[in-house]
């Protein structure tokens, strides 16, 4: 997805050069030997994503009608202004773009689909050309031997939903999502095989619903983070939005077992955001938060997936807030779960927060949180020993660069080629302890509308020149790096003098 802060968790995943930096100095946690993608378990997929509304631009073309991102960037509500009108435009530029996946040797490509370009007004007929869009997508893909791993919603609410019903906190979203669903299984399922029904429903309430720094920018005093909210409730509403979305999931899951897998034959999973929580300190109560923290945030929808209700922690903390759950519902409905991962957060206990009169999420867990690099090997360990070693698809991983100047045409980002060796080298040790990790997709394919960050922020592989009406492609260091990878070179970086970056 490419945007949330930790205190406010809303906006930006971006990991600071200095963090990274410290990561170089660290060390290989592999050993002197480079290694290839051989190394890594046969039918392992190596990919990169992008999402809808980030990458496809045409935001008012061929019948789509806005989503709630395209409302809240309409009201000034991302950096400088800016919007996904035209984004990185591969509405228009998918050929080349399906081209360039193909000559960097991608395995697969991680896309989404946009609701409001698909069935317009969220619910009712399908729009021709959205469908035509999407079956032309899918199927440059095939031709050029790339696999479309889909995304059904990622946080782009058509706004019409919104407006009707308060989207997310109405029981009335588990139906319309589920009639969404039903018509991507119908239309694509024939040809795509690897699904996924929500991205990051564990950060969606919180950055829409809590602190108000996403759409629809609900939250109340005096949790909202330097916004202005004119209307929610912090501490009832992030807890209604995910009990909406965990159900909307269960349900899409459900519909495609019974109806379409015996024809259609693939995966269906949903996507987390993955951030590992550390004790700030060496004291207990610290190591106590951490853990609270991890069941309030992967547990929120991996608890209730394992074991069909939500963690005994936060049914104690938040009491009636927490909505009612049965085992029937949604337990088992999975056949993997993606993570999106970018860094660690140490906390702080911080119990006093029980106290307060009005408490928000944060508050419910009893932590203060402070920033610092990540653990990705501790959250696949905690993910195998606490919920039984789910297959795992990594989904989103990677990293950002702030030009001083966004118009700038950069090539030279090795310290990206680095970040991304270095997870790399972590899924590789992680599936020899044991995790059943199945893929890694880059964050992202090409450059993008970054949601709050606008497009100060760069992750691509692949550059974008902005500026540019035709919005020219050109490949980073990185993706050159990462094509090298893919075709069967070393994953050990090397300097143009042929000097590696620092030895195991």
């Amino acid at each position: 997805m490419s945007s949330h802060a930790i205190t406010a968790p809303s906006s930006d995943k971006m990991m600071p050069l200095f963090f990274v930096l410290l990561l170089r100095l660290a060390g290989s946690p592999r050993d002197a030997a480079a290694l290839t993608r051989d190394d890594y378990p046969k039918g392992f997929t190596f990919g990169a994503g992008t999402s809808a509304y980030q990458v496809e631009g045409a935001a008012a073309e061929d019948g789509r009608k806005p989503s709630i991102w395209d409302t809240f960037t309409h009201n000034g509500y991302a950096r400088e202004n800016s919007n996904g009108d035209i984004a990185a435009d591969q509405y228009h530029h998918y050929k080349d773009d399906v081209k360039l996946m193909q000559e960097l040797g991608l395995d697969a490509y991680r896309f989404s689909i946009a609701w409001a370009r698909l069935i317009p007004d969220g619910r009712g007929k399908i729009n021709p050309k959205g469908l035509e869009y999407y079956n032309n997508l899918i199927n440059e893909l095939l031709l050029h031997g790339i696999e479309p791993h889909v995304t059904i919603y990622h946080l782009d609410l058509p706004q019409s939903l919104q407006d009707e019903y308060d989207g997310l906190l109405s029981p009335r979203f588990v139906d319309d999502f589920t009639a969404y669903a039903d018509a991507c299984f119908q239309s694509f399922g024939d040809r795509v095989k690897h699904w996924v029904t929500l991205n990051e429903p564990n950060m969606e309430p919180l950055s829409g619903y809590s602190n108000g720094m996403m759409p629809p920018k609900r939250c109340s005093d005096p949790f909202c983070s330097y916004v202005n909210c004119t209307k929610g409730n912090s501490s009832t509403e992030p807890y209604i939005a995910a009990h909406h979305l965990l159900l909307a999931h269960a349900s899409a899951v459900s519909l495609y077992r019974n109806k379409y897998n015996a024809t259609q034959r693939g995966q269906i999973g949903i996507t987390l955001m993955g951030i590992w929580y550390e004790p700030a300190t060496s004291s207990s109560q610290d190591a106590a938060a951490a853990r609270r923290m991890l069941e309030f945030h992967i547990g929120w929808f991996v608890h209730p997936l394992v074991y069909g209700d939500y963690p005994a922690v936060m049914r104690s903390r938040v009491g009636a807030r927490l909505p009612d759950l049965t085992a029937s519902q949604v337990r088992g409905s999975f056949d993997f779960i993606g993570i999106t991962h970018y860094f660690a957060t140490p906390v702080r206990d911080d119990e006093a927060a029980l106290n307060l009169e009005q408490r928000d999420y944060y508050a419910d867990a009893g932590l203060k949180e402070v920033f610092s690099p990540r653990a990705l090997g501790k959250l696949l360990d905690h993910l195998k020993l606490k919920y039984g070693n789910p297959t795992i698809m990594i989904h989103e991983n990677g990293l950002a660069e702030r030009p001083k100047i966004t118009s700038e045409i950069v090539y030279d980002d090795d310290i990206r080629s680095e970040y991304l060796q270095d997870y790399m080298d972590q899924i590789y040790l992680s599936i020899g302890n044991g995790s059943d990790v199945r893929g890694y997709f880059v964050w992202s394919f090409l450059d993008m509308f970054e949601l709050v960050s606008g497009y100060s922020s760069r992750y691509g592989l692949c550059g974008v020149d902005m500026n540019a009406e035709e919005r020219t492609r050109y490949v980073r260091n990185s993706g050159h790096w990462y094509s090298g990878f893919l075709k069967g070179g070393e994953l050990r970086l090397a300097l143009p003098s042929g000097k590696a970056y620092r030895t195991a």
